[in-house]
């Protein structure tokens, strides 16, 4: 990824969550006497070890928990997406396995590890496998993505601007009171930690990525779900790297200042081809930048001219063909190929005060890109566009 590629199943799971509380209280309400106090916890997660009427579930907090389940344990299995338990049927305990999701309420043992469960709601591993590959689909058919150029809270719009093979493409994105709203974390380039987010937290220059019904014209997508976040773009050359703090040292040419920067196992650290660089220096220097008139919101470049994209073997990417499958086709580099020096042009993180930035995508080999573009903070905003194109941005594929 990038950071949408990188997006795993996190997404998805957040869906999961939310399936389960709402399931969750559909179960309080079909259970009037189960008083507040009587379900003293609860744990969402997934089982990962099954040992006679004992599961061990690892919970979305991080800790590990192990639930007894017995012979009066209400055990529901519900779809993914149920808002209530009107469709749910009962399971036993040989059903369960691992990789199953779980809503577990019960007792929470002294030691706060143990929980000794009243109910427990059921969504199958199958299920979810099947429930992300209709959503992967989904977004590829439906989905679409970009710049964001403007944003009206009042409207409940949201205009974005993408890149095409025949120039800047702009889409009003709507959004209703019904639509799922999330952010990318400024710390994270996980999907997973995509949090419920408001259309007002949105601004010129995010990414965007949205999914729903198209207007016959395709200049509007009433959205049913949208996922934004703030990213650095960052051109300059390398200081210094420290493997054992897997960071990077870079000197921003755009600001003349070093940047401290994370790496992580969902960093994605690529060698773009001589070839490629080169076409796109050309494109550059040629005043087509990706764009075709100058510069567009938040100073990013407009796309090219009916240029197709350059891919990875010198030719030309298909049509409609993203940057994130060439990039995915890219030599892998590590943290100990980038000497001091190195050109690199890199997504990241906003970081936090707490936080240094994390590197997204970080591209080597592209010397010839900054030396043909005197607007260092433009050439790296090249990558930004293509960073989210991915049809599975948002779908969480990994």
């Amino acid at each position: 990824m990038a950071i949408a590629s990188r997006p795993r199943t996190g997404g998805f799971f957040h869906l999961l969550l939310l399936s389960l509380a709402v399931v969750a209280a559909g179960s309080a309400q079909e259970n009037p006497q189960t008083s507040p106090a009587a379900a003293t916890a609860k744990a969402v997660g997934t089982i990962k070890a099954i040992s006679g009427s004992n599961l061990t579930v690892s919970s979305d907090s991080g800790t590990p928990i192990s639930v007894t389940v017995q012979d009066s344990t209400r055990m529901l299995r519900t779809e993914p997406g149920a808002k209530d338990l009107k469709s749910a049927t009962p399971i036993t305990l040989p059903e369960l396995q691992s990789g199953d999701r779980v809503l577990v309420r019960g007792k929470m043992g002294e030691d706060g590890k143990s929980l000794v469960a009243s109910s427990l709601i059921v969504i199958k591993g199958g299920d979810v496998a099947a429930k992300q590959q209709q959503d992967r689909e989904d977004w590829q058919k439906r989905g679409t993505g970009g710049l964001v150029t403007a944003v009206d809270t009042a409207a409940g719009s949201i205009t974005i601007s993408n890149s095409t093979m025949g120039g800047t493409k702009s889409t009003i994105i709507r959004v209703s009171k019904d639509t799922l709203v999330r952010r990318y974390s400024p710390d994270s380039v996980k999907f997973d930690d995509a949090t419920p987010g408001t259309i007002d937290q949105i601004k010129v220059g995010d990414q965007l990525r949205a999914r729903g019904a198209r207007s016959a014209d395709g200049s509007e997508l009433a959205a049913e779900e949208i996922v934004s976040g703030t990213f650095r773009n960052i051109a300059g050359t390398v200081i210094s790297t420290d493997a054992s703090n897997s960071s990077l040292s870079v000197q921003d040419l755009s600001t003349k200042k070093p940047v401290t920067l994370k790496v992580n196992a969902d960093s994605q650290l690529r060698s773009l081809p001589a070839m490629v660089a080169q076409r796109i220096a050309a494109r550059l220097k040629g005043g087509s930048s990706p764009g075709s008139s100058g510069t567009g919101a938040a100073g990013q470049p407009a796309p090219a001219k009916a240029g197709a994209m350059p891919a990875a073997n010198g030719g030309t990417a298909r049509p409609g063909g993203d940057f994130q499958q060439m990039l995915n086709r890219m030599p892998p580099v590590t943290l100990a190929d980038l000497q001091k020096g190195t050109a690199v042009m890199i997504v990241a993180t906003e970081g936090t005060a707490s936080s240094q930035p994390t590197a997204v995508t970080l591209l080597t080999g592209v010397d010839a890109i900054l030396t043909a573009s005197p607007d260092s903070g433009r050439a790296a905003m090249l990558l930004s566009p293509w960073n989210l194109g991915g049809a599975d941005a948002a779908a969480g594929n990994q």
